[in-house]
């Protein structure tokens, strides 16, 4: 086998186990919200802007969290890769919240409607025909294609770009539900999304320009 064969490998083995551990983080993270969660009074709809927000975040994030694991796969550079694993150790716990949320909701994992349909009036993105495609910056699947076989600086900059854009997605849908919502634990959550991917933004353009190259 060669060197590069086996570095290859390698990063399989590597990223493989990066999920198992987050695969079981998020299942960790979903039992106790789940405990916690029993324990308040009340909570939002099954149907309302909440439970649709838990809905389509969580599949926001999840495709975060593939972008990630692939670009962890495909570069060798060390600031790329803690920020992709941040980006997949913070949202896969985020998944866990929200999954949690909607068991305690009696809500269904998934969106029954039209996804962004709870986002109506706000931003422009709750009139779509539903899907994840009708969600604020998701990555297309030729997008996603082009990543799976890119590496090094070109992965780099292509996740860099597509993780920008699904970031000020992020950051739209989660201040949209916050005239929404009265339940402090929506609030906390969507407030903190706002805060961090602002700050990953500001960061990612950063590592963009280091490139020489742009958003």
């Amino acid at each position: 086998m060669t060197q590069a064969a086996e570095q290859a490998a390698e990063g399989r083995t590597r990223g493989r186990a990066v999920s198992l551990v987050l695969a079981g983080l998020v299942a960790l993270v979903a039992v106790l919200w789940v405990g916690m969660s029993a324990l308040r009074p009340g909570g939002p709809s099954p149907d309302g802007p909440e439970a649709g927000f838990a809905q389509d975040m969580s599949v926001h994030h999840a495709q975060a969290v593939r972008m990630s694991f692939l670009v962890y796969d495909a570069t060798e550079d060390e600031r790329v890769r803690t920020l992709a694993y941040d980006i997949i150790n913070t949202q896969s716990q985020q998944i866990g919240m929200m999954t949690a949320w909607l068991d305690a909701w009696d809500a269904p994992k998934v969106n029954p409607g039209r996804s962004m349909q709870w986002m109506r009036g706000h931003g422009g993105h709750g009139t779509g025909t539903g899907g994840a495609k009708s969600m604020p910056g998701m990555a297309t699947d030729e997008q996603l294609a082009r990543l799976e076989k890119a590496e090094g600086r070109d992965a780099e900059v292509l996740y860099l770009r597509l993780m920008i854009a699904h970031h000020r997605g992020g950051v739209s849908m989660a201040r949209a539900v916050l005239p929404l919502t009265d339940d402090d634990q929506v609030e906390r959550l969507a407030t903190t999304m706002v805060n961090g991917q602002r700050s990953e933004i500001e960061l990612m353009t950063a590592m963009l320009r280091e490139r020489g190259a742009t958003t």
